[in-house]
């Protein structure tokens, strides 16, 4: 619980991972205790059948917010930040134009996303390149079938305990030092190779 300090707190963490992400899962359990249609999903497809092309059903928040957290914590990792490598790193110059534009407009993309959301990098399936965007509250890039690389919760929960109200510093340790590139990495070796596939299915972390 400690493995993210002096960036996260190990209150932080035993707040915002056992409370708040525990607190999704719980719910959604409930929800899914009793209905025969949704209980055999995965989590992808589950968030996609309750997306529910833009209406969401009722199951759509809880289990939208346990994959963004799940996805959330597995992109980061002690002494993260530096620089991504090898054919990240490349992609990010190509769509970028550098690595210090992608991470300008990252972060200005988180401290101008209003209220609370996430703010993600992705690989475009259809035009094969990476973006950045935001979504609003629980939704996730799968609902458009964009692949996620890496994933920043921008809900005040996340960042609180720490930074107060200091949004901007924690977007930027974030990127400066936890962010793990080699999840990312990992992350768009497997899209690419699914994208050339041709395979239907988003591959997961």
């Amino acid at each position: 619980m400690d493995a993210l300090e002096p960036y996260m707190s190990q209150r932080m963490l035993e707040v915002h991972w056992g409370e708040h992400h525990r607190g999704y899962v719980e719910a959604l359990n409930k929800q899914l205790e009793n209905n025969d249609i949704l209980y055999g999903c995965t989590m992808e497809e589950l968030i996609k059948v309750t997306y529910n092309n833009g209406n969401p059903l009722p199951e759509f928040s809880d289990a939208a917010q346990i994959w963004n957290h799940d996805f959330f914590w597995e992109s980061m990792q002690p002494g993260g930040g530096d620089m991504p490598k090898l054919g990240l790193l490349q992609q990010i110059e190509k769509d970028f134009g550098s690595f210090t534009n992608f991470k300008e407009k990252f972060i200005e993309a988180a401290l101008t996303l209003f209220g609370s959301g996430w703010i993600w990098l992705v690989f475009n399936r259809e035009e094969k390149r990476l973006a950045i965007i935001k979504t609003s509250n629980a939704v996730n890039p799968l609902v458009w079938n964009d692949i996620p690389l890496i994933g920043l919760d921008l809900w005040e929960h996340a960042y609180y305990l720490d930074y107060k109200n200091d949004k901007a510093n924690y977007v930027n340790v974030f990127m400066n030092h936890l962010v793990s590139w080699d999840a990312a990495l990992g992350r768009m070796a497997r899209a690419q190779a699914f994208v050339n596939l041709g395979e239907p299915k988003i591959p997961i972390a």
